[in-house]
């Protein structure tokens, strides 16, 4: 006797928007639960780490990193969710997908919490597998950066490649207009720090010593090369550390310089998440 369980539209229609899978995907596996919804979302689960588990190697480097600030502006996350190609990362489903997940992760604290965390009744991570089923590519959580201050901004670069947020020591007015062009400092130029300070001691000392080897090549008397490589670490300072990087949009202003135009504030903080 033949499987004679008959499923409606209505149904396969619920299963569809409860997981995003294929109207024939849900149709069989439903017919395969013997109309038991929930048994077909676990059957479209083990589909889809089926192929998850086929995909492991591959690479998700594009996707899309998207920047979330929660509403009094004290708190941003940024996230990307990374894909296998660039057709999937611009569509719009996807792109919604991230935006909610981004969402959601305002909430947490770590990507391990964020991944564990509960979304529309099963957990992120769960989210990832299923949907690696629906669009037959590896999906994951590439990124993951939390910024707290008393006032942060947010930049997402044109085609979702690129997110940035910047914490400001306050909310002063102008604060989000300021934030914004910081952030999109942070895109365009990379920072490796906030500041000086921020540097690590080794890439100091690296800096250092390729600047003297440069001067031992011109030429230049060892006693003279401590100083002169001093002026050279200056300048790696000023264009790898946010705060001292001439401002893109006036270079004859530092990003620093530009802040303080609206009032006694300082960067506290940056992220930035880039697809790749």
């Amino acid at each position: 006797m033949g499987n004679t369980v008959k499923v409606t539209a209505a149904e396969v229609n619920k299963l569809r928007k409860a997981t995003g899978a294929g109207m024939m995907d849900c149709k069989k596996a439903l017919v395969e639960a013997g109309g038991d919804f929930d048994k077909a979302i676990e059957i479209l689960r083990k589909k889809g780490q089926k192929v998850a588990a086929k995909r492991a190697d591959r690479e998700s480097t594009e996707g899309a990193a998207i920047a979330k600030v929660n509403a009094d502006q004290t708190v941003g996350v940024s996230i990307v969710l990374g894909c296998e190609t660039d057709f999937v990362g611009k569509n719009e489903s996807f792109v919604a997908l991230a935006n909610d997940l981004a969402e959601l992760a305002l909430n947490y604290n770590s990507k391990e919490e964020f991944l564990a965390a509960d979304f529309n009744g099963m957990t992120v991570a769960d989210k990832l597998i299923e949907q690696t089923g629906v669009i037959g590519e590896k999906l994951d959580i590439n990124a993951f950066e939390k910024i707290e201050a008393p006032f942060v901004g947010s930049y997402i670069h044109a085609g979702n490649k690129i997110a940035s947020m910047v914490g400001l020591s306050d909310n002063v007015e102008g604060a989000e207009t300021v934030a914004k062009d910081v952030a999109m400092q942070v895109a365009a130029m990379n920072p490796i720090a906030l500041d000086e300070d921020g540097v690590d001691a080794e890439t100091v000392e690296k800096e250092i010593e390729i600047a003297k080897d440069q001067l031992r090549q011109e030429g230049k008397p060892e006693a003279m090369l401590d100083n002169i490589a001093k002026g050279k670490l200056k300048r790696f300072f000023k264009d790898n550390t946010l705060v001292n990087q001439a401002f893109i949009k006036d270079s004859k202003v530092s990003v620093a310089d530009y802040v303080k135009s609206i009032g006694d504030v300082k960067v506290t903080s940056y992220s930035r998440v880039a697809l790749g």
